[in-house]
């Protein structure tokens, strides 16, 4: 049997470049937030400053911080 090889089944179909080693950090960060039960934005952002992933410039994150960098990040897929 063939394996189907449609755009539409590649989740990175839109990226332009291997993420970073920050991005994937930040990614393990975001998945491990939702799976210790993180549903929303306020608690998403808790566990992030929990964790050891900073925000690009440093600091904390905030609601602020992280709605930019995930528009950024989207926007450069």
């Amino acid at each position: 049997m063939n394996a189907h090889t449609s755009p539409y089944l590649n989740p990175h179909q839109t990226r332009t470049h291997e993420p970073t080693d920050w991005e994937l950090q930040l990614a393990d960060a975001i998945e491990n937030a939702f799976a210790k039960g993180a549903h929303d934005l306020d608690a998403l952002i808790a566990a992030l400053n929990a964790s050891r992933v900073r925000p690009r410039n440093g600091g904390q994150w905030t609601a602020e911080t992280f709605t930019s960098l995930m528009s950024e990040l989207g926007a450069s897929s």
